[in-house]
């Protein structure tokens, strides 16, 4: 149980949010260079989740 809980809150707090704002700033820089107005606000949509959703997921994986 207690090694669910760790991996969970590390991937959660220290995994996904890295990756997700990677791939938002790649998309956001493809977008603005490119004029392809949907990959930049998909690459601004990521990169506020990355940042978000730690703060709405991890209070319910820690309970």
């Amino acid at each position: 149980m207690a090694d669910t809980v760790v991996f969970g809150s590390l991937l959660y707090s220290h995994i996904i949010p890295p990756v997700l704002a990677f791939i938002g700033v790649i998309l956001l820089c493809s977008g603005i260079m490119d004029r392809k107005t949907n990959y930049a606000i998909a690459g601004i949509i990521l990169f506020f989740a990355a940042g978000i959703l730690p703060f709405l997921i991890l209070p319910l994986v820690l309970g």
